[in-house]
């Protein structure tokens, strides 16, 4: 088997899994079916899982990939407050932009306004490796660098910051690719490592797709779903950690080291 690696690094991400309506969370690392769903952007597969008309790859392709997420800068928790006009929700029916009253009444337009918040993960970078079969992966690498759709980590509010592909490992395995990538992160941040005390290595969480794994997540695309309806199904997880070797001088330019 071969490894796509990608690097997901950006000011904002946010990676839902069953996060809907007022309260939307965000997982402590990419989902499987944000992953998908950036691939199936970068290869033209429309949000309806028709075919792309510029590659042959599917959205069962791509559902197929085994993955695994290294946290190499698991960045912080930021909750944005938000307010929803419930215009935006049915700009041509008016009676629905109504919200619903305790007594089954309903507001009047005017005060129609709904309170969210949005979690984010912020200034964290990972990075994700996917498995499967050479040449897919190659066509889908070609895709990420000249992608159809823009590409988001997670939500359309969240591009991210440097390009998303590192390489392609031929004959390997997804702890092997984990454990022979240079760590992805800013040279601020090696050199505040490095002030730590911490100049011989550092311990990075992962999370890798394992029919053994003991955890599940609900976050493996159905290809089959009706068009417009995802649907996702839970797939087997292992939580570990890894510890990269360092050197005391390991650090790179990065023109973003300011804003660390």
């Amino acid at each position: 088997m071969s490894v796509l690696t990608l690097r997901l690094a950006g000011p904002l991400q946010s990676w839902g899994v069953g996060s809907r309506h007022n309260i939307r969370t965000t997982l402590p690392y990419p989902s499987k079916s944000g992953i998908v769903g950036l691939l199936a952007a970068a290869c033209g597969i429309p949000r309806d899982g028709s075919p792309s008309d510029t590659t042959n790859v599917t959205l069962a392709d791509l559902a197929a990939l085994r993955l695994a997420v290294r946290a190499d800068q698991p960045g912080e928790l930021l909750v944005d407050y938000h307010t929803v006009s419930g215009a935006s929700h049915a700009p041509a029916e008016p009676a629905q932009q109504r919200l619903p009253t305790a007594d089954d009444g309903r507001l009047q337009a005017k005060d129609s306004t709904k309170i969210t918040r949005r979690h984010y993960l912020s200034d964290a970078t990972f990075t994700a490796y996917l498995e499967g079969d050479l040449d897919l992966l190659t066509t889908v690498a070609h895709a990420v660098r000249r992608p159809r759709f823009p590409l988001f980590l997670g939500r359309r509010s969240c591009p991210p910051s440097k390009p998303l592909f590192l390489g392609i490992e031929h004959q390997t395995d997804l702890d092997h690719a984990l454990r022979t990538t240079p760590w992805q992160t800013t040279g601020h941040a090696i050199a505040r490592h490095h002030a730590q005390g911490q100049v011989s290595s550092v311990r990075l969480d992962t999370v890798t797709e394992d029919p053994t794994g003991t955890d599940v997540l609900p976050d493996q695309p159905l290809a089959s779903a009706p068009p417009f309806r995802h649907q996702y199904t839970e797939r087997p997880i292992r939580h570990g950690h890894i510890t990269l070797p360092l050197s005391p001088h390991d650090t790179a330019h990065d023109p973003f080291d300011l804003l660390g």
